[in-house]
């Protein structure tokens, strides 16, 4: 993959032109109120950098997840999801996931003053009970001290030891829990199961389907994110690594979801 050139002091104000032009063709009213984004090409990054370690583009990358959450907060998009982790990242060798651990654990004790300043709601989903018991510590901590005060607020949902598949898993077995608790005969669960109900036991169920998904280096396919949830998404594969993510990229795509006629199906 051909990575992109960073703005110099040289090109930097053409970016910046650029990025207000994007700005004003955006319709408030053809904004996604849902996008997920995937964070992926750390690894890639440092190799393409020639860092003898992948924490530097581990931090790299969380430090421009903090910086991607204020360009969201300029816009009116009331929900994010951003996927960090998932499940199948865990098999990775010790020595590049733990680093990572550690990077996501040093974030979420960062998080809490950059939510409460945008005014962002801030969750956490996925397997937790696969992950550390220190990160899934300051995961919950930031979650607890990011609060805000408006159940209008927009939300930003950090999808860690998360996996689609899994998620639609944990979703019809807790409905066929909640069924067998109403005392719905085990031969008429069948005739009970939904689409609504599965929904409605999603880990986030109140959050509206993603409208727009966004994949950073290169790669284009889902991996399992938001799998029931995107069924009607729009996509985005931008051809860069996470860590040199741009807003100027993040604009482009949402210029690009605003002008795609989008059917549902029909």
């Amino acid at each position: 993959m051909t990575q992109k050139a960073r703005p110099t002091s040289l090109t930097a104000p053409l970016y910046r032109l650029y990025e207000r032009r994007l700005l004003r063709q955006l319709d408030p009213d053809r904004l996604p109120r849902h996008i997920g984004i995937i964070l992926d090409g750390h690894r890639r990054y440092a190799r393409a950098e020639g860092l003898e370690t992948y924490s530097h583009s581990y931090r790299s990358g969380m430090r421009r997840f903090e910086e991607f959450l204020g360009w969201v907060a300029e816009l009116p998009i009331p929900s994010v999801t951003a996927w960090v982790l998932s499940t199948e990242n865990l098999a990775r060798p010790a020595e590049q996931i733990e680093p990572y651990f550690n990077t996501l654990t040093e974030m979420f004790g960062r998080l809490p003053e950059r939510t409460n300043r945008l005014g962002f709601r801030l969750k956490v989903m996925g397997s937790l009970d696969l992950l550390p018991a220190d990160l899934v510590k300051a995961a919950k901590h930031a979650v607890e001290t990011s609060r805000s005060d408006s159940p209008d607020a927009p939300k930003v949902t950090v999808a860690m030891g998360y996996g689609g598949r899994q998620e639609i898993v944990d979703a019809c077995r807790d409905l066929v829990d909640e069924l067998l608790g109403r005392g719905t005969p085990p031969e008429e669960l069948a005739e009970h199961v939904d689409a609504a109900g599965i929904a409605s036991h999603l880990y986030e169920p109140d959050q509206p389907d993603a409208d727009l998904i966004i994949r950073t280096s290169g790669e284009s396919r889902l991996s399992g994110f938001l799998l029931w949830q995107a069924a009607y998404a729009e996509y985005a594969f931008v051809d860069v690594f996470w860590p040199d993510f741009r807003r100027v990229d993040f604009l482009r795509a949402l210029r690009d979801y605003a002008a795609a006629d989008r059917r549902f199906g029909r």
